[in-house]
C-alpha cells in the first residue's frame, strides 16, 4: 500500500466520520428524510454536471447499472436514510460506533454464511469486535439509549454491508464522478417518495442548519464517495476496508469535540477493542505477498 492510498484512507475515514456528526445537527432543524432527499438531489446533480464538464458518460452497461442503483439503494436511502431517522433519539458516537461494525459483519456473513474460511487470528478479532460492542452498548443502555433507534442503526449496517459489496462493479466504468451523482439520484428519488408518505415537513432556519447541510452535501456527501471508489479502485475492496478500523475513533472523536457528547471509559475501552478487532479481521483476509525470485 502506497503513500497515496493511505492519505487517500485516511481522508476517507475523517471525512466518512464527520457525517455522523453533521447529520445529528441537521435532524434537530429539519424533518430527517427531506432534509436527505434534498441533500442527494443536490450532491447528485453537482457530481453529475462536474462529470459531464469532465467528458464523463452516463452510459453504463446493464451490470454496471444494476450495481449503481443497488449502491444508491442500500447506502444512500436505506443506511443513510435509517441513521437520520435514528439520529433524532441516538448520539452522533454510538451511531458512528455501530456504523464502523460494518466489516465485522462482512466477515461474519462470509464465514458462518458462506463457508468463507477465516484463519485463527480473524476469528479472534470477530469476537473481540463483538466484545467490544458488547461493551459500548452495554453501558449505553444503562444510560437510557434509546432502543428502536439502536435497532435503526443496526438494520442500517446491514444495508451498508450489501452497498460494500457491490462497489467494485459499480466503479469498474472508469466514470466514477457520474457513478457517484446517478447513485446519489437513486436514493434522492427514493427518499424523496419515503418523506411524503412518512413525514410532514419542518424546518428551523439557522446558521448552524445552514453550515451543516452545506458541509454534509460537499464533504461527506461528494468527496468521500469519490474517495471510497478511487482508493478500492486503487488497492481493491478487502484492502481498502482496513480504513473502517479508523470509523469509531474518529467518529467518537468528532462528536465529543463539536457537539460535546459524553464520553466515558466505557467507550473508549470498547472502542480500542473494535478498532483492534476490525485491524485484526481484516489484516487476516489478506493474502500475503509472494517475493519475487532473485536472477541468479
Amino acid at each position: 500500500m502506497d503513500i497515496r492510498a493511505i492519505a487517500l484512507g485516511l481522508a476517507f475515514v475523517v471525512m466518512w466520520s464527520s457525517a455522523f456528526t453533521s447529520a445529528r445537527v441537521i435532524v434537530q432543524y429539519v424533518a430527517p428524510l427531506h432534509a436527505l432527499a434534498i441533500r442527494f438531489l443536490i450532491s447528485g446533480l453537482i457530481g453529475v454536471v462536474l462529470a459531464r464538464m469532465l467528458g464523463q458518460s452516463w452510459r453504463l452497461t446493464r451490470r454496471q447499472w444494476i450495481a449503481t442503483i443497488i449502491f444508491g439503494i442500500c447506502q444512500n436511502a436505506l443506511y443513510l436514510g435509517l441513521n437520520f431517522v435514528a439520529m433524532q433519539t441516538v448520539e452522533a458516537s454510538l451511531a458512528a460506533i455501530i456504523a464502523s461494525t460494518m466489516p465485522l459483519v462482512v466477515a461474519i456473513a462470509g464465514w458462518a454464511v458462506f463457508g468463507e474460511k477465516l484463519p485463527s487470528i480473524g476469528i479472534a478479532g470477530l469476537f473481540a469486535g463483538i466484545v467490544g460492542v458488547a461493551i459500548i452498548m452495554g453501558k449505553r443502555l444503562q444510560g437510557g439509549a434509546d432502543l428502536y433507534g439502536i435497532a435503526l442503526c443496526a438494520v442500517a449496517v446491514l444495508s451498508l454491508t450489501v452497498a460494500t459489496m457491490s462497489v467494485r462493479r459499480a466503479s469498474s466504468s472508469g466514470n466514477l464522478l457520474m457513478i457517484v451523482g446517478i447513485q446519489m439520484l437513486v436514493g434522492s428519488a427514493l427518499l424523496s417518495v419515503a418523506a411524503l408518505s412518512l413525514e410532514t415537513f419542518r424546518v428551523t432556519w439557522t446558521w448552524q442548519l445552514g453550515l451543516a447541510f452545506s458541509y454534509t452535501v460537499i464533504v461527506p456527501g461528494l468527496m468521500a464517495t469519490l474517495v471510497w471508489f478511487v482508493l478500492v479502485n486503487r488497492i481493491g475492496a478487502v484492502r481498502a476496508a482496513v480504513f473502517h478500523f479508523l470509523t469509531p475513533f474518529f467518529g467518537v472523536l468528532t462528536a465529543w469535540a463539536l457537539l460535546g457528547e459524553p464520553m466515558g471509559w466505557g467507550d473508549v475501552i470498547g472502542v480500542a477493542i473494535i478498532t483492534v478487532g476490525i485491524l485484526v479481521v481484516q489484516l487476516s483476509k489478506q493474502k500475503p505477498t509472494v517475493p519475487a525470485e532473485q536472477p541468479a
